[in-house]
């Protein structure tokens, strides 16, 4: 008889345990979001001698949103872009855009400094008037975490190349991606 009670016991325990666990680890089964991360330049080339603008542009789907850039606490991971560029070309400062505060309950409605939706970092390039070469590549190091109002995801680091034919200082170039850079 006390072995009947014992084993229904531990199979009401263990029913219970395994009902209540999914719903306990929910958040953890939450997919990692899909954030689009691409490089874009103002002009369709970029001019020997002059500076031409550049953006690394983050994608984040609704409902998930990344760090900034300056974190409002210090245990928050902050988004970071390096910009590694071929001997002699320099690369201005990252500007980052303006966070969005919010309170979350992933983290006791303690507010978050993040970017939502769509965010554009922006830099220039500035390409030396005896650059040698047809086209200039930057590789762009981009590092951040991901989060939505339940859980984080592990900081991640996505690296993009960024290409752009060179052409002499008197040659004509064409403005591009203005929805980036705000023209048309």
């Amino acid at each position: 008889m006390k072995t009947k009670l014992i084993h229904r016991t531990l199979i009401g325990t263990l029913l219970v345990v395994l009902v209540g666990v999914p719903a306990n680890f929910q958040a953890a089964l939450t997919p990692d979001p899909n954030i689009g991360v691409a490089g874009y330049y103002a002009n369709d080339k970029a001019q020997k001698g002059r500076t031409v603008a550049a953006a690394i542009v983050m994608d984040i789907p609704a409902g998930y949103h990344v760090n900034g850039n300056r974190p409002l606490n210090k245990y928050s991971i902050p988004t970071s872009l390096k910009i590694e560029a071929p001997r002699g070309v320099t690369v201005g400062p990252v500007s980052y855009p303006r966070a969005i505060v919010r309170k979350l309950k992933a983290v006791n409605n303690e507010a978050l400094a993040v970017y939502e939706g769509r965010a554009v970092l922006r830099f220039n390039v500035t390409v030396p008037a005896n650059y040698q070469g047809s086209e200039l590549v930057l590789k762009a190091h981009l590092r951040y975490q991901s989060c939505n109002d339940e859980v984080c995801f592990p900081p991640k680091s996505q690296d993009v190349n960024m290409g752009i034919g060179v052409a002499g200082a008197n040659d004509r170039v064409q403005r591009a991606n203005g929805w980036v850079f705000g023209r048309k």
